[in-house]
């Protein structure tokens, strides 16, 4: 007896199927392809991360027992783990690197009245990376050390709704800061990093580009005091100063003048010393900011805890 659609056949219809279509023409993804199209692969990778599945072998066994169901999830017929491997090496990456930005876009859209907690209207941007530790001896080609292989994985999150706007997967050795090579800046948005993103050359970019950005000052930062603006040192900030660099080289990187602000936590007693290109916004609204920022580790957090990213269903290494 039919009892209507599968719980993941109603999950698929929420998808724009039309949309994944005309970025598959674009790529030629079904050119000359006889069995599993993109549409079915995708469809059985969703299948496989929304119900745990630990292998393409454990894939094909659920969905074989399943074949009078098949049809109405989406597949026309039964999946094989041989094809499957052959599919996940062969067809091109960008089909669902650019279907899954669109989803993406589709996601913001519902959270862009979302309160981020502060009274701000523009949109704010925590950047940072997690690396994620492979097997060397399976994963040659993720280099790291020479006896760990290891990916990372590069995140922009946009705040109102902790949806991630961008995505770089790398090797492990690939620096944090040359993420924002990758970024094409948002004039008036404000992004927030830690100071392993710290290159004068590359937040001049941002700069430059009409954008605001927040970060923690490192230690051995070479400047001078400009001017020193009244603080009340009630809420814990110190200093809130206009200060420009004196380090040969950081000085023609970002010639313009920066903000620094010395906040004393009121709860941990520690100091933390912020820049910040912004000078409009009140000190310990910075100082929120880049507390803000743990949002992003709370992200990496969730998307190691549940989905498979510790074991992947193949080896090679994407085009």
């Amino acid at each position: 007896m039919n009892t209507g659609k599968t719980l993941f056949a109603q999950l698929m219809d929420y998808l724009p199927w039309s949309t994944f279509t005309r970025i598959v023409a674009r790529y030629d993804g079904d050119h000359r392809i006889r069995t599993l199209s993109c549409a079915e692969q995708y469809r059985v990778m969703a299948f496989a991360q929304l119900t745990y599945r630990e292998s393409l072998r454990d894939i094909e066994v659920c969905l074989s027992a399943q074949t009078a169901k098949l049809y109405h999830a989406g597949f026309r017929e039964p999946v094989r783990r041989a094809t499957l491997a052959d599919a996940n090496e062969a067809r091109d990456w960008r089909i669902y690197a650019e279907f899954a930005h669109r989803l993406i876009a589709q996601a913001r859209r519902l959270y862009a009245s979302d309160s981020l907690g502060l009274d701000l209207a523009s949109t704010v941007y925590a950047l940072d990376s997690t690396t994620i530790d492979l097997c060397l001896s399976v994963f040659p080609w993720a280099h790291f050390r020479s006896t760990k292989a290891a990916v990372k994985m590069h995140t922009l999150l946009d705040l109102r709704g902790n949806i991630p706007s961008f995505i770089h997967v790398s090797d492990g050795k690939l620096h944090d800061v040359h993420a924002l090579d990758m970024l094409l800046p948002e004039p008036g948005a404000i992004y927030v990093m830690d100071r392993g993103y710290v290159d004068f050359s590359r937040l001049h970019v941002l700069h430059q580009a009409g954008a605001f950005f927040v970060t923690r000052a490192k230690s051995n930062l070479d400047a001078h005091r400009v001017y020193s603006a009244s603080t009340d040192r009630i809420g814990g900030v110190i200093a809130d100063q206009t200060i420009a660099l004196d380090g040969y080289y950081t000085s023609q990187d970002y010639p313009a003048l920066l903000r620094r602000i010395r906040f004393k936590d009121p709860e941990t007693g520690k100091t933390l010393v912020f820049l910040t290109n912004h000078v409009a916004l009140p000190a310990l609204t910075i100082c929120a900011l880049y507390k803000s920022r743990w949002q992003v580790e709370l992200f990496f957090k969730w998307i190691k805890q549940h989905l498979r990213i510790k074991q992947f269903y193949g080896t090679s290494r994407t085009p």
